[in-house]
């Protein structure tokens, strides 16, 4: 039987990380809950969780750096649990490398979908990150390959950790080379209906995407003043 998958829940409400964990337990999920921001760094190399849930309210060190912390030397995905709606806060919560934020009170089927969700996209990017053997939906181009099929990136041959919406988002610009994309577009496609209207969230992730691959001689990530973006490939 194959180990289960552990997720470490950090909020300081006993009742919500207890019903949270009891949700996850009936899915056979691992759960451990740690109630501040300094515990979850201690808990994180001892219980070494395949997801955390954090919430971003937490007493002493809040869920923000708690984030930035991990953000460090992992790249263990990160669900931001908060009760604070405001696009800000949101897209402070992508920036700092967040896979996906809900906002409390949540149902229980929702965050279930969203934790397999997440999970099944980062572990297989992880299982095929490491070969350079190209199968499946791949475009590929002078110093770079992206694969949609097992979610890996390689970047002047080297192989890139890039959270499961940037590399889809990578990957849905470089299979339409010199297409220009409105944010509104690029949001229905890769996010889905529910962050229809928060066009941030596009410029976040086009920005981390800038940071981890360069633009080359042949193809950059070209923004469209007053439109969107486009993958510009140079003839």
């Amino acid at each position: 039987m194959a180990d289960k998958q552990r997720i470490l829940i950090v909020d300081d409400d006993e009742n919500i990380a207890e019903l949270i964990s009891l949700y996850l337990n009936k899915e056979c999920y691992e759960t451990r809950i740690v109630g501040d921001g300094e515990a979850a760094l201690r808990e994180f190399p001892v219980f070494k969780p395949n997801l955390i849930l954090l919430d971003l309210m937490l007493p002493g060190m809040d869920g923000y750096q708690v984030c930035r912390e991990l953000r460090t030397t992992s790249q263990v995905p990160i669900i931001m649990l908060s009760a604070k709606g405001e696009i800000f806060d949101k897209v402070l919560g992508l920036e700092l490398g967040a896979d996906d934020y809900m906002i409390k009170p949540f149902d229980s089927k929702e965050l279930v979908a969203r934790v397999k969700a997440v999970l099944r996209r980062y572990q297989s990017g992880s299982s095929a990150a490491a070969s350079s053997k190209q199968a499946g939906e791949f475009v590929e181009y002078p110093d770079l390959v992206v694969n949609l099929t097992n979610y890996s990136v390689l970047y002047k041959g080297n192989p890139v950790d890039m959270p499961p919406k940037e590399l889809e988002l990578l990957y849905f610009l470089a299979s339409s080379p010199n297409q220009v994309f409105t944010r509104e577009q690029l949001l229905d496609h890769i996010w889905g209906y529910e962050y229809i209207g928060d066009t941030r969230t596009v410029d976040v992730h086009i920005k981390r995407l800038r940071e981890k691959i360069r633009d080359n001689e042949h193809w950059a990530i070209t923004t469209v003043w007053g439109i969107g973006y486009k993958f510009e490939v140079k003839k």
